[in-house]
């Protein structure tokens, strides 16, 4: 059996993250087949299960001393059939590709961790140091266990040497004029925070409404905040993929990039209207995610609300955030009513052993592909572990097209089958380079 006839048996599990439509005997079912498909890692490696359905595999190495993490997580997010164009959950193997939901995000890059353990313990290969693999249930809803793994760990006094999880991808466009293929590997991720608003009204009938009620105050909130996006700023690791990248682009558009730390505000501003992936990456993002009145069609609304999610740029904070919000909304007459959520995590190292040996892994996907850090603006499980390591890296070894990209959390998500072996041979070399 292939990787990706594997990966097809995964994506046919269910395991839907979302307070309506979790079937924890989905869940159930994907650990059993996971451990069906996976006969080595299981017999080999000792498990630890944590409650909610988060897996931790331990795999003794010569010494217990900084271990390795590798992640992923096997959940996914809805997936309306009616949007694809094939069964999202077939995991159809079709034109080159295995089709359906989660197989980007994430069970492709878990199998790609399951392939290298798997055929390295058929090998019987022992490693360097201890390897943790870290399988979490509850990703896609911001759950806690990753961070009940990080308390294991914690408790256990592990420290690891290098934490791996899905985030950036190898691409072929990281920037306008970028034809080189770059390994686009997060060294953070945005602070990930909701914000409640609420406007209150009168209520009554819809017949004989009255000026300003709840939900139009609550409208001209949202197109305000529409209308004034956050300054854009570059902060120390965009600095940092800007000076990866100088090399890799025209040279006038190369000498823009070097002086990036000099003309900080106008190279921000640049990006920002790029496009919405560096966008994001140079300011804090803000959008509306729902919206409630009324529970009655001809009834006026007593309270309007609306869920803000907010990812933070790197030196943002929730207080400041908070501090902009009351500016905006100022004559409005609509309130924050709750924030929830994390500021950014500490940024990972770039100058130590662990970066190099990310990148010596990552040649192994193909020649003269440069590596590149950057900031990851969705969030992973991996900000857990930076209380624990200062070397948290977010890549995923797949190559990605934008259309690929743009697909996750969309219709028609799909991973290239060739891609998955080097994935796998990318977690061969990272755990066999352990020194």
């Amino acid at each position: 059996m292939t990787a990706a006839e594997r990966l097809a048996e995964l994506i046919a599990c269910r395991t839907v993250s979302a307070p309506d439509e979790r079937d924890e005997a989905q869940f159930v079912a994907f650990r059993e087949t996971f451990a069906r498909l996976y006969p080595q890692l299981h017999g080999s490696l000792e498990l630890t299960e944590f409650e909610g359905g988060t897996l931790l595999f331990r795999w003794p190495g010569r010494t217990s001393a900084d271990p390795l993490v590798l992640m992923a997580h096997y959940d996914v997010v809805p997936a309306p059939a009616e949007q694809w164009d094939r069964d999202p959950f077939s995991g159809a193997l079709e034109d080159g590709f295995v089709h359906g939901r989660g197989a980007l995000d994430d069970k492709g890059p878990l199998v790609c961790i399951a392939e290298a353990v798997e055929s390295l313990l058929a090998e019987g290969f022992e490693p360097a140091r201890d390897v943790y693999l870290s399988f979490g249930a509850d990703e896609e809803v911001f759950g806690r266990g990753a961070s009940d793994v990080v308390y294991h760990l914690e408790s256990a006094g592990v420290r690891p040497w290098l934490v791996s999880d899905e985030g950036g991808a190898v691409v072929d466009d990281a920037l306008p004029g970028v034809s080189a293929l770059t390994a686009m590997v997060a060294i953070v991720e945005k602070g990930s925070v909701d914000v409640g608003l609420l406007a209150r009204g009168g209520g009554g009938h819809a017949s004989t409404p009255s000026r300003h009620g709840a939900t139009a105050r609550l409208a001209r909130a949202v197109v305000r905040l529409e209308r004034h996006p956050a300054t854009p700023h570059l902060s120390d690791p965009v600095l940092q993929m800007l000076d990866a990248l100088a090399d890799l682009v025209p040279r006038p558009a190369g000498a823009v990039l070097r002086r990036a730390r000099r003309a900080n505000r106008p190279v921000a501003e640049l990006l920002a209207r790029l496009g919405k992936e560096t966008g994001a990456i140079v300011r804090t993002t803000m959008a509306v995610t729902q919206l409630s009145g009324s529970p009655a069609r001809n009834v006026l609304a007593t309270e309007a609300r609306a869920n803000v999610n907010v990812r933070l740029a790197i030196g943002d904070t929730k207080q400041q955030l908070v501090t902009r919000l009351e500016r905006l909304l100022r004559g409005l007459d609509v309130e924050v009513e709750r924030v929830d959520g994390d500021d950014p995590p500490p940024v990972s190292r770039t100058d130590n052993d662990a970066w190099r040996a990310l990148g010596d892994a990552i040649a192994v996907l193909g020649p003269d592909i440069h590596v590149v850090p950057y900031v990851q603006t969705g969030g992973t499980d991996s900000r857990h572990f930076t209380r624990i390591s200062d070397s948290v890296y977010r890549f995923a070894p797949l190559h990605m097209t934008r259309a690929q990209r743009d697909s996750i959390h969309a219709p028609n998500e799909k991973v290239a089958i060739e891609t998955l072996e080097r994935g796998s041979a990318f977690h061969r070399a990272l755990i066999t380079g352990l020194g």
